[in-house]
């Protein structure tokens, strides 16, 4: 019998939401069958069982929140007595990237606490139940983790050092009170110390007014919340619009993808080759297919050609990742969106990919929208919004004729580039979705 723990996924995860199980207490399991479905913020992937035998125990519920290393089943397969094991599983859909070389990163000066406010330390939601248990006050506990972070060897020697209970440790208070009051503590402190002039405050009790729904931020939206803050806070965003017009273009795609069918190419979109347009564009203007690394002052322009696209999921938004996209053909380009938007639906994209973008795409006129004002998918420089196709009036060779026409928005990182640039960028692009000849000659 033995415990198996929530093994390491891979890119830095730290914790896992319980989506399904495919075992239940009681029963049977074989080995490398599927035990359970995790959801990280990169992707929801199925772990086999390392072991057959049967189900003891399981260790969380569907929608709990599990850190990796924790115990999440026991299963008893005949070996005696319950011992932890931690099983190197490789999950299919997650692979170890390189790891970064050493990044200088300046000193940071924190700022003078205020009297009679004791900051918050940060420790994980386990490190502070422990330190509740034992009654003690978790913010007096000297820290040894990274980053500054209280793990629990520390709170165990701060109570052999016969450390005095926290002020007030006898009386009750509820363990979410407790709980939300740390976390907005934490999460205030330190966004107060990164943005100058925030000062945030507690949200009023919204249920006073009315009825209300709660629902936990968790796993993929938990995941874009965090980078949509990051690249609003660190990109300043600037947009560049026009329209396109893709009457040939479309005319041209719909005939190719009646005479292809159900065969290769049959998936012909918009989207595919509004990407080899990209990519051409790219080539032109690296300055969008590039990355700015603040702690070093540095500009990193990728000589390769990843292009992202937003996918709406039922659990969140997903970016997957079509690579090489300069070395593909349109067909081929409309073939890869196609198996990544289904393997999107059917949440079984791992995180090879979306791993590797340099630009993203989103297009929302299949939803209808006119036009989008998109954030950047940091740390890339700039994202292409594509609108709704509509029919319009417009004026050629001095006669008004009706075209169909493709809004674009590119929003850019102002930091990189300059409107010119995204001028540029975007004439080019308008330019070759105007004339599929012109994109042929990219394939």
């Amino acid at each position: 019998m033995f415990e198996f723990k929530l093994p390491d996924l891979g890119e830095g995860i730290a914790e896992g939401e319980i989506l399904k199980w495919h075992v239940t207490d009681g029963g049977s399991v074989d080995e490398d069958a599927p035990l359970v479905d995790v959801e990280t913020d990169k992707a929801a992937v199925t772990i086999p069982s390392p072991k057959g035998g049967t189900i003891k125990a399981l260790k969380g519920a569907v929608g709990d929140i599990v850190n990796v290393g924790d115990v999440v089943v026991v299963i008893d397969d005949g070996s005696g007595e319950a011992a932890a094991v931690e099983e190197a599983v490789a999950a299919t859909t997650f692979a170890e990237p390189d790891k970064p070389g050493p990044v200088e990163v300046p000193e940071t000066v924190a700022p003078a606490a205020m009297p009679g406010v004791r900051r918050p330390v940060p420790a994980a939601p386990a490190t502070r139940r422990l330190a509740r248990k034992l009654k003690l006050d978790i913010n007096l506990v000297t820290p040894s983790g990274p980053g500054g972070r209280v793990i629990p060897e520390d709170v165990h020697r701060f109570a052999e050092q016969g450390a005095t209970a926290a002020p007030g440790a006898d009386e009750h208070v509820p363990a979410k009170q407790v709980q939300d009051e740390t976390a907005f503590a934490e999460f205030a402190a330190h966004a107060s110390a990164t943005i100058p002039f925030l000062e945030l405050e507690p949200l009023p009790d919204f249920s006073s007014d009315g009825p209300v729904e709660v629902e936990k931020l968790r796993s993929i939206r938990r995941k874009v919340a965090r980078k949509m803050v990051t690249s609003m806070t660190l990109a300043p965003h600037v947009a560049h619009m026009d329209e396109a017009d893709v009457t040939d273009l479309d005319a041209f795609r719909r005939q190719e993808k009646e005479r292809r069918g159900g065969g290769t190419g049959g998936n012909l979109t918009l989207l595919s080759f509004v990407m080899k347009a990209v990519t051409a564009g790219l080539r032109e203007t690296p300055a969008f297919n590039a990355s700015l690394d603040p702690f070093r002052e540095e500009i990193i322009y990728k000589k390769y050609y990843n292009i992202g696209f937003a996918a709406d999921t039922g659990r969140g938004l997903v970016v997957p990742v079509v690579n090489e996209t300069d070395r593909k053909s349109i067909v081929q380009i409309a073939d890869d969106v196609y198996d990544l938007a289904t393997r999107a639906r059917d949440g079984k994209l791992g995180a090879e990919f979306m791993r590797g973008g340099t630009f993203t795409i989103t297009n929302i006129g299949p939803l209808g929208g006119t036009a989008l004002m998109p954030t950047i998918n940091y740390p890339e420089v700039a994202i292409l919004a594509m609108g709704k196709v509509q029919e319009k009036p417009v004026v050629r060779d001095g006669e008004i004729v009706i075209r169909k026409m493709l809004p674009l928005t590119l929003a850019f990182d102002h930091r990189i580039a300059d409107g010119a640039d995204a001028a540029r960028f975007v004439a080019e692009l308008v330019r070759q979705l105007s004339d599929p000849n012109l994109l042929l000659l990219e394939t």
